[in-house]
């Protein structure tokens, strides 16, 4: 019989019940974007943004990262919603980029405040900066988007680059009939500028509820059409990583795909979440929500926090791969901007 999770998490790094071991955090400093992608947010009209008061401090994101560093987590991502409309977010960069055993912290942004917030950003102790770009096209981007931005995304690209952001990644996620003919000139923009870019399937955590097996555009589908105009060389993906990886024959640039839908890397996820209001998923597709905010607001000791952490932790679900039909048997949790990206 299986012990309880309480008797099998008391020391060492943090553990699920299959063995995995997380060792990278993905922090959410807020729920609010200026934009409204349709693969991500509801209609705009239907948003609840959650209240000032349940947003965690800068001070309990601190303190809760600290936790989770002294049990093995060594990469953080901050995320939002749209991280940069966080007000002072370079001041969490700065605390978490000098928190010792801390060893990188990164972002992903759609881009908007980029060129603007780009130097401080370095400065503060940011490592390296993933930005989303899904069409080169400004119809097509304001369509999938919401907002009319390609060229100030564009800029903050630039500027990303000159300030000496690195890595430096677009994220694409292909939508049939939107954007999938640009995959070869979205990987042409980035080869040409020297920057990664990671195409990523179409996954059913978006606010319309538009998500079907025709809309997504499967991996394997994204490197045929690649292979076709480029030669590549497979990289493959290490333990851990999202990204399959592959190479340019002549050696200019990376290309990768994401493929939580068709071929899932579940069985070696080392990710963790903590959303905008304190909650901690130990999966992109968790429905429970592990709240520690009861605990950073109650008087709660770091020893209690650990210990309700390693238990969430261990309650990790097997992951989508072990969904067979996720859109009919799959309880829906919040949407993509709420939990994190």
């Amino acid at each position: 019989m299986e012990a309880e999770p309480s008797t099998q998490v008391q020391s060492g790094r943090l553990m699920d019940k299959k063995g995995r071991t997380a060792g990278k955090l993905r922090i959410s400093v807020t729920d609010r974007c200026n934009f409204a992608c349709l693969f991500c947010m509801p209609e705009k009209g239907s948003i609840s943004w959650l209240p000032a008061q349940d947003i965690l401090t800068f001070a309990e994101i601190e303190r809760i990262a600290r936790v989770l560093v002294s049990l093995g987590i060594s990469r953080v991502r901050i995320t939002g919603g749209e991280p940069l409309l966080r007000r002072g977010v370079e001041d969490l960069v700065g605390r978490l980029s000098g928190m010792r055993g801390l060893e990188s912290v990164d972002m992903t942004t759609n881009g908007w405040f980029l060129s603007e917030k780009a130097a401080d950003l370095k400065k503060a102790g940011l490592r390296g900066v993933s930005v989303s770009l899904h069409s080169l096209r400004r119809d097509r981007f304001t369509k999938v988007s919401g907002v009319d931005a390609l060229p100030r995304v564009l800029d903050g690209i630039d500027e990303a680059a000159r300030v000496g952001l690195r890595p430096l990644k677009l994220n694409s996620v292909a939508l049939r009939g939107y954007n999938d003919d640009e995959v070869c000139d979205l990987v042409e923009f980035a080869r040409e500028r020297g920057i990664s870019i990671r195409f990523i399937e179409f996954m059913p955590l978006d606010g319309l509820g538009i998500w079907s097996p025709d809309a997504m555009v499967s991996g394997k589908e994204i490197i045929e059409r690649l292979s076709a105009e480029f030669h590549l060389v497979p990289k493959g993906r290490e333990a851990g990583e999202t990204a399959s990886l592959w190479g340019f024959e002549d050696g200019k640039g990376e290309v990768g795909v994401i493929t939580p839908m068709t071929q899932p890397f579940c069985d070696d996820c080392d990710r963790i979440r903590l959303t905008a209001d304190g909650k901690l998923l130990s999966c992109l597709f968790d429905t429970e929500y592990h709240d520690l905010k009861r605990i950073t607001r109650n008087g709660g000791s770091d020893s209690e926090l650990e210990a309700f952490i390693r238990d969430a932790v261990w309650r990790k679900p097997d992951g989508v791969g072990y969904m067979p039909r996720v859109k009919e048997t799959w309880e829906k949790p919040r949407n993509m901007n709420s939990i994190g990206g």
